[in-house]
């Protein structure tokens, strides 16, 4: 069993103590607007029927939930937004890694990389609807179309910091290309790779919803815009609250992930 100093300690203390506090500080921020929203809605501060309010928002789950569509839509925009992250997670990085081991290829895309970065991936809404149809591939596609390219830049990058003396030191100690790819670039990588995944699941939220807006039947997008339509505010803040809590989830899990790995 490990002996601390009493000022070691001291110093384990304060760390909980201030992290306490922040998370602490959080709540009570949160509960302040919750709260502060109810009391102006009550009191007709603001229009309830524009604003919605707390209480509004929480019939309407209830009533989303007692009739079943609240986990129908939940699941088929999550399941939407897992594909479109998965795949251009996985689809970002292999490029990237491509582009590092060729530099006269990343030379000649990278232009066309910040094009693409800078494109409005919703103008593109009409053409992926003509080339893969309507449902969930085209929601999809807009999901990857969202997330990749900021993915690739973002990789690319993590592998190109990689310090030269550590390649150099390893070619002077004659490890092959193929070992100091696996033991030194990835791996020194992996930082980036966190940060690219913690991005991407707003990302892969934000392109999901965006193709839901495009074309959909089903979907929290879909309930946003139908709401939207008929005037039904709370309808469209119980959606927005329902997408709040699993974007929080997923960004739960990845920071979980990272524990788990760096505690290795």
């Amino acid at each position: 069993m490990k002996k601390y100093s009493l000022s070691h300690k001291r110093y384990l203390r304060n760390l909980y103590l201030k992290d306490f506090f922040t998370h602490l500080v959080r709540v009570l921020l949160l509960l302040a607007i919750i709260g502060l929203w109810e009391l102006s809605a009550s009191k007709n501060w603001a229009d309830p029927f524009i604003t919605s309010s707390p209480s509004r928002v929480v019939k309407q789950l209830v009533a989303l939930i007692s009739n079943g569509s609240l986990w129908h839509h939940s699941w088929v925009t999550l399941y939407e937004t897992l594909l479109a992250f998965g795949i251009s997670t996985l689809l970002g990085t292999g490029v990237a890694l491509i582009l590092y081991l060729l530099p006269f290829m990343r030379r000649v895309l990278e232009p066309y990389l910040i094009v693409l970065n800078a494109l409005p991936k919703i103008a593109l809404g009409p053409l992926i609807i003509v080339w893969v149809g309507t449902g969930t591939k085209a929601i999809v596609v807009m999901g990857i179309l969202i997330c990749i390219v900021i993915t690739t830049i973002s990789m690319l990058s993590g592998y190109l910091s990689v310090e030269k003396e550590k390649i150099l030191l390893m070619k002077t100690m004659g490890a092959s290309p193929l070992q100091i790819l696996f033991r030194l670039i990835i791996p020194a990588s992996f930082p980036d790779f966190i940060s690219v995944l913690k991005i991407n699941v707003g990302m892969s939220f934000v392109g999901t919803i965006m193709g839901e807006y495009l074309t959909s039947k089903a979907g929290l997008g879909y309930l946003i815009v139908y709401g939207g339509q008929v005037f039904k505010l709370d309808l469209v803040m119980s959606a927005i609250v329902v997408l709040c809590l699993m974007a929080t989830l997923m960004y739960a899990l990845v920071a979980l992930l990272e524990k788990c790995v760096k505690r290795r």
